[in-house]
């Protein structure tokens, strides 16, 4: 009997090549749509690329129809609210930088999309994710790095659950880019030539602080822009505005580039250091998430660390806290280590595992 599977489809060409790879694999294949934002009439996202507009439903739709499978529309409105939306807003109040991207794949991707999927019978999920699922000689699962390092995404992959990674499927995850787009091309879908959506899907226009204007009760008021020794160097619009290592749109006439070292939402400040103070050679993490390992047990171990998506990792030793916590300590110092960004650790291609900075 055909193992049933259902293919998160988000109208772009890796979803889609996802779905085509799976049937020709000899699964039985739904393709499924999240609505997870938008209003129905909503159409500013279209222009944008983004994952989840009402054009992404018309492509997933079409794509369904060319492979011959069923295609359905899920409402995740709520989930998307609670654990995305308003997870955003709260870090950035609170004077982080969050990734919204990884509270997605963990809560509504994965823990609402498979929930549902098993509820009507499916055996797996699957994504058009660039990585792969292995299991270990341990027994544990593990997210591996994909083939084309240019395109990997096991860093906003590291807080999926051991049961979530075993019902999963990541076919494209052993392709580089331009090979998926030559299987699209060569079975006739539409979306072969469809450019990437590179922005976070709920702000196409990447004011995150306008985002969060609208969204939230209250937002925090102009206050100082600060030293380090607490001296006051001008005014600053409002906290949300601003991340650790920025740069530019602060209009400080200092005279030289300067940089944000710290945000401080208890006094409204936000902390400029020069560019050597925006390097730090430790941090630590909170909300681990074990893979490849089930944690460290007192030990001590050599990693390879990712501070963000775009990073390109650093080794480190990293042990547990009493606290539950993290340290990581790197070799080299690394530059701008953001507050509620993610940390995420690597040995072999593996993910080993991964939390929030603090």
């Amino acid at each position: 009997m055909k193992k049933k599977v259902v293919v998160g489809m988000s109208g772009g060409v890796d979803s889609s090549v996802a779905a085509c790879l799976l049937k020709e694999q000899g699964y039985d294949v739904i393709g499924v749509t999240m609505q997870i934002w938008q209003e129905e009439d909503s159409c500013t996202v279209e222009e944008n690329g983004g994952c989840c507009g009402l054009s992404a439903v018309e492509d997933a739709r079409r794509v369904a129809w060319t492979l011959g499978i069923p295609y359905y529309v899920m409402n995740f409105r709520k989930e998307f609210q609670k654990n995305v939306i308003d997870y955003f807003v709260a870090e950035y109040l609170h004077g982080r930088t969050p990734n919204p991207c990884i509270a997605c794949n963990r809560y509504v991707k994965w823990e609402a999309l498979l929930e549902r999927s098993l509820e009507i019978g499916a055996d797996y999920i699957a994504t058009g994710h660039y990585a792969r699922i292995s299991q270990l000689p341990n027994g544990r699962y593990t997210i591996r790095n994909s083939v084309t390092a240019a395109k990997d995404q096991t860093y906003a992959l590291y807080n999926l659950t051991q049961f979530q990674l075993s019902k999963t499927l990541m076919p494209i995850g052993d392709y580089a880019k331009d090979e998926v787009r030559k299987i699209a091309e060569d079975r006739g879908l539409t979306v072969a030539k469809k450019k990437d959506s590179m922005e976070i899907c709920f702000v196409p226009d990447n004011d995150y602080a306008g985002f969060i204007e609208r969204e939230a009760e209250s937002v925090p008021e102009s206050g100082n822009f600060v030293d380090k020794n607490g001296v006051i160097l001008g005014k600053h619009k409002g906290i949300t505005h601003y991340t650790v290592g920025q740069r530019k749109g602060l209009n400080l006439a200092m005279g030289h580039p300067v940089f944000v070292t710290g945000i401080r939402p208890e006094t409204n400040e936000v902390v400029i250091g020069e560019g050597n103070d925006v390097f730090s050679d430790h941090l630590i993490c909170r909300d681990v998430n074990w893979m490849a390992i089930d944690g460290l047990h007192g030990e001590e171990k050599e990693v390879l660390a990712k501070i963000r998506y775009s990073h390109k990792g650093s080794p480190c030793i990293i042990r547990e806290l009493p606290d539950g916590t993290v340290e990581c300590r790197f070799k080299e110092p690394q530059r701008a280590i953001t507050p509620g960004q993610a940390v995420v650790f690597y040995e072999d291609e593996c993910v080993v595992g991964g939390g929030t900075i603090l």
